[in-house]
């Protein structure tokens, strides 16, 4: 079946004044479901046949249609997207497609307002089939059955920032915390990020980090340095006992992290600790 929110690959099957036809002849002979490429999409070569990905969507008229416009989100993911403009019924936003995507004012979080930009989930409306988006992103998170082990590398989409963390959402399915003093880059909603799982707690919440854990974070910490300390002429006024703030500012790690890597080159025989910093050998 053609699933709406998704690209399909699809079989073009018979060409018309207002565009291609297209289906799947396999599972549906009939061609009860055969979809509209118009016109303005459709390639300058082609032949009756071919197979052809195209995004399919809602039309104006609530007609299922294809387009080979590139749409900034999908179905059942998340994306940050622009408030085009408000009406009596909610939001409409931009998302590459000629017909705006509707966030009704009961899925928002808060008031969305013309012109800036939201991070929303795009799902389904079963009753009306159409897609609708909405902000209210915890909805469509859960932790209680987690799919990723401490350690794991997991893709991360910064939600909200707080006093206490980073809100991020693990995988597009759970809803995990990046601590604010083990963030060295500025961060900003809608981000992605490429992380790791630090710690699952017994209450389900998770937290994350963007470095590696243990070990494994010592190695990719020290080639910072050694890249830094060659980009300097083979010094840098850090050692330590250098402040947490000035080590951040250079390197972008935390003190800890600093003090480990500092220690294993010093072990190899790569640098030289001295009062006023650290030499390259």
């Amino acid at each position: 079946m053609i699933e709406i929110g998704k690209y399909n690959t699809l079989t073009i099957l018979r060409d018309t004044k207002v565009g291609l036809f297209l289906g799947n002849p396999e599972l549906d002979p009939e061609g009860t479901h055969d979809i509209l490429l118009p016109n303005k999409y459709v390639p300058a070569d082609f032949k009756i046949g071919d197979e052809i990905t195209v995004f399919v969507y809602l039309d104006h008229e609530e007609r299922p249609v294809a387009t080979t416009l590139e749409p900034y989100i999908f179905l059942n993911e998340f994306s940050l997207l622009r408030v085009n403009y408000i009406n009596e019924f909610g939001a409409f936003m931009n998302w590459g497609m000629e017909k705006d995507l509707f966030v009704p004012f009961k899925e928002q979080a808060r008031p969305m307002e013309q012109g800036k930009r939201y991070l929303v989930y795009m799902y389904k409306d079963e009753k009306t089939n159409r897609l609708v988006a909405s902000s209210k992103l915890n909805q469509f998170l859960t932790n209680d059955d987690i799919t990723v082990e401490v350690g794991e590398e997991v893709d991360l989409i910064v939600s909200h920032i707080t006093d206490l963390g980073i809100n991020v959402i693990i995988n597009e399915k759970h809803k995990g915390l990046l601590y604010l003093n083990e963030v060295y880059d500025d961060l900003r909603t809608g981000d992605r990020i490429v992380g790791f799982i630090k710690n699952i707690r017994p209450d389900g919440k998770i937290d994350v980090s963007t470095r590696k854990l243990g070990f494994e974070n010592i190695e990719p910490s020290s080639q910072v340095i050694l890249d830094e300390l060659k980009a300097s002429r083979g010094f840098l006024r850090l050692n330590d006992n250098s402040h947490p703030e000035d080590i951040k500012t250079v390197l972008k790690m935390s003190k800890k992290t600093f003090k480990k890597a500092i220690g294993l080159l010093y072990k190899q025989k790569l640098i030289d600790i001295k009062e006023d910093g650290i030499h390259l050998l």
